[in-house]
């Protein structure tokens, strides 16, 4: 069975401490930016739904641990979920413990028309250092550019320039990879100097302003395609333009 085509969203948080209120907010941001949306269902046993009567109380008292449970909007059709798992500092930039928020949905026209404001309504939510969201598989294609030995190439089999281990990164704010749409807090859209008026005039048309004072910013109209020539060429063009991102220089 071929899998259904999905959007991956994922952001990077200062780590979630007990009946943290961000989880609330995280959810709130992505039902906000889908209309319709309802994530009042947890994911039990065989993926099957449990309805979450008391959805709010209940997630704020199981989020601990630097996690929150794994919640659905219950249609088994047509699926979106959100959840936060803790990452440890040793995998991490600056040794800094991090929360990790990950949220898929169907990759359809309602989807692609609202990610940008879905991506923003989670990662103001979690307050995130950055994240990004890209159809399903950009995990695959980005690990095809992460550097894993000094012996590495300069570029990955698609001509991309090759990025640092997060780890080997020095502060959080250090976006470590470029997706389709990307989500810079004000601390990373610094570290990497963006915006300039003079040379981001491209992106800034397709960029937008967080209520917190970061930035969304989309590299291609179309979801990211490693296929397209053209969003590959869009992709070398931001990498050349931000080369803090990935750790291949150092912040500003």
């Amino acid at each position: 069975m071929t899998r259904p085509r999905a959007l991956t969203l994922i952001v990077y948080a200062p780590a979630l401490v007990g009946k943290d209120s961000r989880t609330l907010a995280v959810v709130h941001g992505m039902e906000e930016a889908l209309p319709g949306l309802r994530l009042e269902w947890e994911v039990g046993k065989g993926a099957r739904p449990i309805a979450l009567p008391q959805r709010d109380a209940w997630l704020v008292e199981r989020t601990q641990d630097g996690k929150f449970p794994l919640l659905c909007n219950g249609d088994e059709s047509y699926p979106v979920t959100v959840n936060g798992r803790g990452r440890p500092g040793l995998l991490s930039p600056g040794g800094q413990s991090l929360s990790e928020v990950h949220a898929e949905l169907p990759l359809d026209e309602p989807v692609i028309a609202a990610a940008a404001a879905v991506l923003e309504g989670v990662a103001d939510g979690a307050r995130a250092f950055w994240g990004h969201a890209s159809p399903y598989g950009f995990g695959s294609k980005v690990a095809e550019q992460v550097r894993r030995s000094t012996h590495a190439p300069e570029f990955s089999p698609r001509g991309l320039p090759m990025l640092n281990l997060p780890q080997k990164l020095s502060a959080p704010e250090i976006p470590w990879c470029l997706g389709w749409l990307n989500y810079w807090s004000a601390a990373a859209a610094q570290a990497i100097g963006f915006p300039d008026p003079a040379r981001d005039a491209e992106l800034l048309t397709r960029a937008r302003r967080t209520p917190s004072g970061g930035w969304v910013v989309q590299l291609t109209d179309a979801p990211l395609d490693y296929d397209d020539p053209t969003h590959l060429d869009a992709l070398k063009r931001a990498y050349e333009r931000f080369p803090e991102i990935g750790g291949r220089v150092a912040p500003r």
